[in-house]
């Protein structure tokens, strides 16, 4: 796998974990499998994960940042959510996705989304189904045993670890910003996956 290609160095991607999928895997999620190992974990193709984490940067620089709703019901998941919104301007729900959000203009904390991303369709149901419900895309962070349906594009990957969602979060939010012509390269990026990651 040549580096230039490669968002990060693939020791980077391997420390991060971002490849361990879980032991239980479906059907949709078969095309980004690479190996099972011997202990029954499923392990993601980090190639695909590259390329996915690219195309989606280029799809959310398309839409404006407040048109853009990250959600989250993972504990891991909520500083690296948190943090992508910061950096880029979209707007953030961690915890419990409140019924009738995207659906129900009556309520207080109703908001108007073109794209959603949810970090787990397992978690995130909520989200999704209203997501559905409205019309706009999804994206998704999809590990090996989730279901596809409904996501209009797959971000494969482990969805569960903690350092894994920060790398996620952060090279996302790099591609979005680059994509926007807000960073001229990599290196102009001035924030750190560390800085995405949750604390114990």
């Amino acid at each position: 796998m040549s580096t230039e290609t490669l968002l990060i160095p693939e020791e980077d991607y391997q420390k991060s974990g971002i490849h361990i999928g879980t032991q239980v895997k479906s059907k949709d999620m078969e095309k980004y499998i690479f190996k099972i190992r011997n202990d029954g974990l499923y392990i993601l193709d980090l190639k695909k994960t590259n390329e996915m984490l690219q195309i989606a940067g280029k799809m959310l620089a398309r839409f404006n940042p407040e048109d853009i709703l990250v959600v989250a019901q993972r504990q891991y998941a909520f500083r690296p959510v948190l943090k992508f919104g910061e950096v880029t301007g979209s707007r953030t729900i961690t915890g419990r996705f409140v019924p009738g959000t995207l659906t129900n203009p009556q309520l207080s904390n109703y908001l108007e989304a073109k794209i959603i991303v949810v970090t787990d369709p397992l978690a995130d149901i909520q989200a999704m189904g209203e997501a559905l419900k409205v019309g706009i895309p999804v994206v998704a962070l999809c590990d090996a045993n989730n279901k596809t349906a409904n996501v209009d594009l797959v971000i494969p990957c482990n969805n569960k670890g903690r350092r894994s969602l920060a790398v996620v979060y952060w090279l996302l939010a790099r591609e979005v910003l680059k994509n926007r012509g807000l960073i001229s390269d990599y290196a102009a990026f001035s924030s750190t996956a560390d800085e995405f990651e949750a604390q114990v």
